[in-house]
């Protein structure tokens, strides 16, 4: 029988809701809504099967992701079951990804349909996983991949797993290959690789073993080296160990209450350990110390400290783990994806993180347009991803934050994750660090004589009572994180001071008390890469002593804004700006300044300032947002030639 696909219209849409109550039960139908968004949607493809004479028999409905194509709906009228159209479909939907470059085709099914699970597995799919309650509260899933002719498995593996003796590795369904030592230092076909991942399984990491010059050749290679050398050297040494944790200090506290020993031990595999309530901890660990296999042991004195951390090698690690560690390796390995084919033959590829239900994000709908075609027209493919694409950060070259951050929230976690897997990342978890918190800045600016308004830190329960009697009001009160103008308010008095403190007491132990300067506006100096980028003015709200007045029943709850030329700022202005922002760091920032009677005072250095069409951009206009796009890539460039390790 002779069949045509096309296109889907919206005229359509009658065929293609009947046809779904014909075929499918209820919990599986697709709603006329989500069928019309499918039509009209890019990233869709609905297509229309007909027979010779047009009339329309079934369809299919396949999404399209950057690598994966999802075989999300195959359905035909009942009485055309049966008669070998089923498999010339599947042929379509095999030969449309294989000619748009798709590496793989992904599905789900409804588990108890046996003989459509037996079909597809006939057909090359293997299953991933089961998708529990997927459908309704009693229908699982399993979602099934197939792995495209084009694109077979052992031609797109990054992932090398070197080992003094590959046949002890016990496990093939594994997204990686396992190499001997002598073929990893040896074959030129490892030797000018730049995105293999690296990850060394040698028996020993002493200083001048096999596996110490594994990790070394693979950094000078500019690959990456799981452990590098930085790592393997910070196992010798508790003191580094101590330092490096110590922001873990409280979780690790916190994380081991329950246990009623003294000393506890844990082994750590692939980023995971058999204790599962310590899952989060040893995440957290394997992201400061990533290496495949180790051991760190805690003591109980006053509080849970580490006593010490050990690299396991297969050979060391127990006999009774080693099952669990497979395990650990299959699905750490096999959910990170590498080396997949670039549609439209992107040389970069860049995730920009980003809350579409954020009210005040750091850049508008229209800037981050402006962000897509200034990343397409130099090459970079560009993806917008949420906290929920955690697991596709390896997928990029490079994560740009465009969600409002903190320390205290998953966008710190999501760059830090983004670090350790070597991406290029704006911005990265020590700007997050610094610009978070103001009484760190304070202290900061203070050390390298930035002059800022005069600002002390008041002291939850230890501050003296008579040193707000001693303040020249009115004065500004903040919260550390305070942000966008919220957590910050103006006191006249010192019973005004004292009822503001007690309500912000509540939620921080310190905060900021700073000497309230007036002025019609303030200056944000944007700084990428040290240099200033552009400038504006903001000006205070009508009738409001801040930018923001968010307590306004007025429309108005933002004052005015204009941007100017480099060339219009006051030279000491624009001196002061970059000073500070080069004690944060090189990346993105927005540094607040007034500039009153000749004098520049810092207000405060932001990381992940505001982008936003027709604000910040108004003078610049595209270029803006070219020279942000250019600065990823020439991270990334940098990134790949050297290394950011200490091989000295």
């Amino acid at each position: 029988m002779k069949i045509n696909f096309r296109k889907a219209v919206d005229k359509d849409l009658s065929f293609l809701v009947n046809l779904e109550q014909e075929v499918f039960p209820v919990f599986q139908q697709n709603t006329k809504e989500n069928l019309r968004y499918g039509i009209r949607s890019k990233s869709q493809e609905v297509l229309i099967v007909e027979t010779a004479k047009k009339e329309p028999i079934g369809s299919l409905v396949l999404i399209k992701y950057k690598h994966t194509l999802r075989f999300y709906s195959m359905a035909l009228l009942n009485k055309y079951h049966n008669k070998g159209i089923g498999r010339i479909l599947f042929d379509y939907v095999i030969n449309f990804g294989e000619e748009n470059g798709f590496s793989r085709i992904l599905l789900e099914v409804r588990a108890k349909n046996e003989r459509l699970v037996h079909w597809y597995k006939n057909r090359g799919f293997k299953t991933l996983k089961t998708l529990k309650h997927y459908y309704n509260e009693d229908e699982d899933a399993l979602k099934m991949e197939l792995v495209l002719s084009n694109h077979d498995a052992q031609k797109y593996h990054k992932n090398i797993i070197v080992i003094d003796k590959p046949y002890k590795w016990e496990r093939s369904d594994i997204n990686a290959k396992i190499v001997s030592v002598k073929e990893y230092i040896n074959n030129t076909d490892y030797h000018n690789n730049p995105d293999l991942r690296v990850f060394n399984l040698c028996s020993s990491y002493k200083y001048q073993s096999f596996g110490y010059y594994v990790s070394l050749l693979a950094s000078a290679r500019g690959q990456r080296a799981i452990p590098n050398i930085v790592t393997i050297r910070d196992f010798k040494n508790i003191k580094i160990i101590k330092s490096a944790t110590f922001e873990l200090e409280d979780l690790i506290d916190r994380e081991l209450q329950r246990c009623d020993k003294n000393i506890l031990s844990l082994n750590i595999y692939f980023g995971e350990t058999a204790e599962k309530r310590y899952k989060l901890l040893t995440q957290k660990l394997f992201q400061l110390f990533e290496t495949p296999l180790f051991r760190i042991t805690f003591v109980k004195h006053e509080k849970w400290l580490i006593k010490n951390m050990k690299v396991l090698t297969i050979k060391n690690m127990p006999a009774e783990d080693k099952e669990i560690m497979y395990d650990f390796a299959v699905k750490y390995l096999n959910k990170k994806r590498f080396n997949y084919p670039k549609l439209d033959n992107y040389k970069y590829d860049l995730a920009v993180l980003i809350n579409p239900k954020e009210p005040n994000p750091p850049s508008n709908e229209e800037a981050l347009k402006q962000f897509v075609t200034a990343a397409n027209r130099k090459g970079v493919y560009l993806e917008f991803i949420t906290q929920n694409d955690i697991d596709k950060i390896n997928e990029f070259d490079a994560l740009f934050i465009r969600e409002t951050t903190n320390v205290n929230h998953y966008t710190y976690d999501i760059s830090r994750l983004a670090y350790a897997e070597g991406l290029v990342v704006i911005d990265d978890p020590w700007s997050i660090l610094r610009c978070s918190n103001k009484i760190y800045q304070h202290e900061l600016l203070k050390r390298n004589k930035i002059k800022t308004p005069n600002t002390i830190a008041l002291t939850k329960n230890l501050q003296n009572k008579e040193l707000l009697s001693q303040i020249s009001y009115p004065v500004i009160l903040k919260q550390p994180d305070s942000a966008f103008s919220l957590g910050v308010v103006k006191v006249n008095s010192r019973e005004e001071a004292e009822t503001q403190l007690n309500i912000l007491f509540k939620t921080s132990d310190m905060i900021v008390c700073q000497e309230f300067l007036f002025s019609d506006f303030d200056w944000r100096i944007g700084v990428l890469d040290n240099k200033a980028l552009y400038a504006c003015k903001y000006f205070m709200t009508k009738g409001h002593w801040q930018i923001y007045d968010w307590n306004s029943n007025s429309d108005e709850k933002e004052g005015a804004h204009e941007t100017v030329a480099l060339e219009e700022v006051p030279a000491e202005v624009l001196s002061v700006a970059q000073k500070a922002a080069s004690l944060i760091g090189d990346g993105l920032y927005g540094v607040d300044l007034k500039f009153i009677n000749g004098e520049t005072y810092v207000v405060e250095v932001n990381d992940n300032p505001n982008i936003d069409f027709g604000v910040e951009d108004q003078y610049l206009k595209e270029k803006l947002y070219d020279a942000i796009i250019d600065s990823i890539i020439n991270r990334i460039e940098q990134a790949k030639n050297i290394r950011k390790i200490n091989l000295t």
